[in-house]
């Protein structure tokens, strides 16, 4: 799959329902609504995301008497930097919590208070993406101008979700890419 057909599949398929979980939140009666279904990883069906299925209900407890504690520094956050900064330095103590929960919880209740990345954010599925495209898979995040061409017309929490839903055929892709540009190089000598 080249990265074009990665992105359209995105946008065709993915985006939509993604909009509508970002649309949910942001529509929470108030914040503290949305940070109890962010921190408690609960979808617009009353499910819990599948990604957040291992964490026990006493870390997602503990998170989510820190976070309501730290609801009026939440509130103040100026940017999706600084909530993320406030809600990592919160639970991130927390046994069980790692870097993909507090980006997740973090773009959760930024959709409420409409703060949302200007970067890609980098956690276990990302990176395995940013990686294979060639890009610093050690960084905390990516700048969306350093991704190919065809990756910019997304929002950077798009970006994050194809480099971790799409990591296998990025690495696909890429290898394609990297064997033609090899092959055309041989053509020039």
């Amino acid at each position: 799959m080249k990265f074009e057909a990665i992105v359209r599949t995105y946008i065709r398929n993915i985006r939509p329902r993604a909009q509508s979980e970002i649309d949910w939140f942001a529509r929470q009666p108030s914040l503290d609504d949305a940070i109890e279904k962010g921190v408690l990883a609960v979808n617009s069906r009353g499910k819990r995301y599948s990604h957040q299925r291992r964490l026990t209900r006493a870390a997602l407890k503990q998170a989510l008497r820190t976070l309501l504690d730290k609801s009026e520094a939440v509130e103040q956050a100026r940017d999706f930097d600084e909530l993320f900064r406030i809600i990592g330095a919160a639970v991130k103590p927390i046994q069980g919590i790692g870097e993909l929960y507090i980006y997740d919880t973090s773009f959760r209740i930024g959709a409420k208070l409409n703060l949302f990345p200007t970067k890609v954010y980098l956690h276990a599925g990302t990176r395995l993406g940013a990686k294979a495209l060639g890009l610093n898979d050690r960084a905390a995040t990516l700048r969306v101008s350093a991704l190919p061409q065809e990756f910019r017309e997304l929002e950077a929490h798009e970006v994050e979700d194809v480099l971790c839903i799409f990591k296998n055929e990025l690495k696909t892709a890429s290898a394609v890419l990297h064997e033609r540009s090899i092959i055309k190089c041989s053509w020039c000598d």
